[in-house]
């Protein structure tokens, strides 16, 4: 979440599909599943989101690139799996997408779907270069999200999710914490506010952050 001496964020690009996708060859969607049925994530975030959607499920953990996920799927070692919609469709894998959650059900994670080039500092040929690159709307959603992530500490081994989104100049932030060790509810948080440029952005997710602390978000 931060850059080490030496290297810049030179853009962001527009953003792909941030949400999380089911899949699975014998249920259409997470609802649809028996009592004690097993998902496969190995993702925290996904973890405490899936345990408030439905506690009754077995989840075990899913680790490998895309294609070993798939097969382990396949092998009927579990009745889902929940993966990034972005992936799915940028190895043109949309046919193994069963449903797209929406985000009041899974939140994303900070930055999901989102691709940025980090450049050596100082290198004004390539902020140059990359400049259609940039997706402006998107870096303002990511670095508001990036900037909830970086004030807890986040890493991919934290139960956070963090999503923003853009309506005119008003950017709409909302984030969610659980415990994955215990049956605790989520701490949830949530602002709107107007954003010209990444500072304010980022002001917004230190605010979210602020929140999540306030409710016992660790």
């Amino acid at each position: 979440m931060d850059m080490p001496e030496g290297f810049e964020l030179a853009c962001v690009m527009e953003r792909e599909d941030p949400r999380d996708a089911w899949v699975s060859a014998q249920y259409p969607t997470l609802m649809d599943l028996p009592q004690g049925a097993v998902v496969g994530t190995s993702s925290l975030r996904r973890t405490v989101l899936l345990r408030a959607l439905r506690p009754d499920l077995k989840i075990e953990p899913l680790r490998g690139n895309l294609d070993t996920r798939l097969r382990k799927l396949d092998e009927g070692q579990y009745s889902g799996i929940i993966l990034a919609a972005a992936g799915l469709k940028r190895l043109a894998l949309n046919d193994r997408i069963r449903h797209i959650f929406e985000t009041d059900q899974m939140l994303p994670a900070a930055g999901q779907g989102a691709l940025g080039i980090e450049i050596c500092t100082g290198r004004t040929d390539l902020l140059e270069a990359l400049k259609p690159l940039v997706h402006s709307r998107s870096w303002l959603a990511v670095a508001a999200e990036r900037a909830v992530s970086r004030a807890m500490g986040g890493s991919c081994s934290m139960p956070l999710a963090a999503h923003a989104t853009l309506s005119g100049q008003v950017l709409s932030l909302r984030a969610a914490w659980g415990n994955p060790e215990g049956e605790a509810s989520l701490v949830t948080a949530h602002i709107s506010g107007q954003v010209n440029d990444l500072q304010q952005a980022e002001a917004l997710g230190d605010e979210v952050a602020a929140d999540l602390k306030r409710g016992g978000a660790h």
